[in-house]
């Protein structure tokens, strides 16, 4: 019935699924900005790695199952959420669209599920809170190596009142990407992605104090500080020890690095190789979740992202041991058409995972685990 009911209410102006849309922005938008998008580091094989890991595991389905009512909410961090996956953190969206991370939020806001916003948004801490009156807001943090200018930003994730501290920790330095370097391409130098720098006071004082830089000069003084490659365990425990706010930490693959994590007080894990966009040939995020599982226990929140693409895809990675999953490239595609994509984006993500959830026998995501998949090698 659910799927006579959706082919009643298609809107057949819009494409089917994010794959789709993914040919879409090829067409629509710049080349650059999408080679951007779309490509990984290196020989792209982690990028490849990370949808592939999904096709080596089938489902194994229950049957006789009362599956009238299937629930697909999850509590994170204390608060319940509508589905079990986030919008991850991507910068530079207005390279998208003009209304960029603001449509993506307010998307979000709709369906009930947390945004993440990078640090390297084009629109501020204080206004993309202002687009989730009613879903979560996680700041992600590319952890600068100008200690004051760090200090500032988190000081405004916690006044402006977000959810939670995302921390990337596996860029100390950027990904050798090839398409980027073919194109010579980087989205900041097109004025996207400068908006918590250009109103952060600090960062003005230190590096714009007469006013009178250009905007040149202000996109060098970013991208020197952005990045923090003497970044360490330590400067995470005094993080620890002075934000009251939940720090979650992305860009974990090693499950000692994950204990040690757990150990330092952080509130969750993401399991992620950067979309394939950092290390090349660093392992897949779905190979290892479960390693990590083991060593962090059952109920420290652990997330995951890296290649999902559909609800089954989401199906797996909750079985391997996730609690939840982080979408990126197909609701950046969604992007094309505005906060109008994004929804769409997430509202057939959102029916695909519930038809496969009732077809598996499950009434209830957490009622998933190892029994219901099989690894096909």
């Amino acid at each position: 019935m659910q799927q006579i009911n959706e082919v009643n209410d298609i809107d057949l102006s819009v494409p089917i699924n994010s794959e789709t849309y993914r040919e879409l922005a090829r067409e629509k938008i710049d080349k650059k900005a999408f080679g951007y998008i779309d490509s990984g580091s290196g020989s792209e094989w982690s990028l490849v790695e990370n949808i592939k890991q999904y096709h080596r595991y089938s489902l194994v389905p229950r049957v006789l199952r009362d599956v009238t009512a299937v629930d697909q909410s999850i509590t994170l961090l204390g608060r319940e959420i509508r589905a079990p996956y986030l919008l991850a953190p991507v910068g530079f969206q207005t390279i998208v669209h003009d209304d960029g991370e603001r449509a993506s939020a307010q998307a979000s806001n709709h369906a009930g599920i947390p945004f993440v916003q990078s640090t390297v948004s084009s629109y501020t801490i204080e206004e993309i809170r202002a687009a989730l009156p009613d879903a979560p807001h996680y700041f992600q943090l590319y952890w600068p190596s100008d200690v004051e200018v760090c200090d500032s930003l988190i000081k405004r994730a916690e006044a402006s009142g977000v959810d939670a501290l995302v921390i990337t920790v596996d860029t100390p330095l950027l990904g050798r990407r090839e398409v980027d370097l073919a194109h010579a391409y980087f989205p900041m130098e097109t004025g996207a992605g400068m908006a918590n720098f250009l109103s952060d006071p600090v960062f003005q004082a230190k590096y714009n104090p007469t006013g009178t830089l250009t905007e040149s000069a202000l996109k060098q003084a970013i991208q020197k500080i952005l990045f923090h490659p003497g970044l360490t365990f330590q400067a995470l425990k005094k993080l620890r020890d002075e934000t009251a706010l939940p720090i979650i930490i992305k860009g974990v693959l090693n499950k000692d690095d994950a204990k040690e994590l757990q150990a330092l007080g952080v509130d969750g894990i993401i399991v992620s190789n950067h979309g394939g966009r950092q290390l090349d040939s660093a392992v897949a995020p779905l190979d290892v979740l479960a390693d990590v599982r083991a060593a962090v226990g059952p109920s420290f929140p652990l997330l995951v992202d890296g290649g999902v693409r559909r609800g089954s895809d989401i199906i797996k990675a909750l079985a391997l041991g996730a609690d939840a999953v982080l979408i990126g490239r197909p609701y950046i595609y969604g992007l094309i058409d505005g906060e109008r994509g994004v929804r769409q984006v997430l509202s057939q993500l959102s029916s695909d995972l519930q038809t496969n959830l009732a077809l598996l026998g499950v009434t209830d995501v957490s009622q998933l685990d190892q029994s219901y998949i099989k690894n096909a090698e």
